[in-house]
């Protein structure tokens, strides 16, 4: 953890569905012998001062891991967003010195690990910037470092009906860092969503691709 990272808080979503591959608590799929939330859980610790699992349901399923675990403030299972405001609340409330919290999505188990520190610097000066990671010429907008301070304004969003993470960050000043492909051609922000990726995660954890 560096100094311009040491005020932030992580949050790791995990609260994905296996739908496509046959239903459960996808995070808790294995690649090269650990699950995805663990490969999570392990990048961004060292990136972050404080560190949380956000997932809905029994929280017991996550109690061989350290971290605590977050659920949605917002009733009903309404996507990402929620789970922003989740940690933003949490921060809030235990660890009232970080103007930022920082997501990641606990399918990807390849990405930076020099996030916070890149989101950061690519930081407004006001504060209230809202910075989003990008790849391949797209956005990850999982990838977000997020204003604690706007945390009112997302609760009132959310609870007006509004789901879509771009559609709120459309609201404010966004700024979106841009992560390079990697010399294996690989995208930072692959993520496992079917069988065929979790294969391909697996050969990637290899070293095989």
């Amino acid at each position: 953890m560096t100094n311009i990272t040491k005020g932030v808080v992580g949050i790791v979503l995990a609260g994905g569905q296996a739908r496509r591959m046959g239903g459960g608590d996808k995070c808790l799929l294995e690649i090269g012998g650990q699950s995805l939330l663990a490969r999570a859980i392990d990048r961004l610790t060292p990136q972050v001062r404080d560190l949380v699992i956000n997932a809905n349901g029994d929280s017991a399923r996550f109690a061989s891991f350290e971290p605590a675990v977050v659920k949605d403030t917002i009733e009903g299972f309404v996507g990402p967003l929620a789970g922003v405001l989740a940690g933003m609340r949490w921060t809030q409330d235990n660890v009232p010195g970080a103007s930022y919290i920082i997501t990641v999505a606990s399918d990807t188990p390849f990405f930076p690990r020099d996030l916070a520190h890149r989101l950061l610097q690519g930081a407004g000066s006001d504060g209230l910037s809202i910075v989003l990671a990008a790849s391949n010429g797209r956005v990850h907008p999982v990838f977000g470092l997020w204003p604690v301070a706007l945390a009112d304004d997302l609760e009132k969003a959310l609870n007006s009906g509004l789901r879509k993470i771009l559609d709120w960050t459309d609201m404010h000043e966004k700024i979106e860092v841009v992560f390079e492909i990697g010399a294996a051609q690989i995208d930072p922000f692959f993520n496992v969503n079917r069988p065929e990726d979790l294969a391909k995660a697996e050969l990637i954890a290899e070293g095989v691709v």
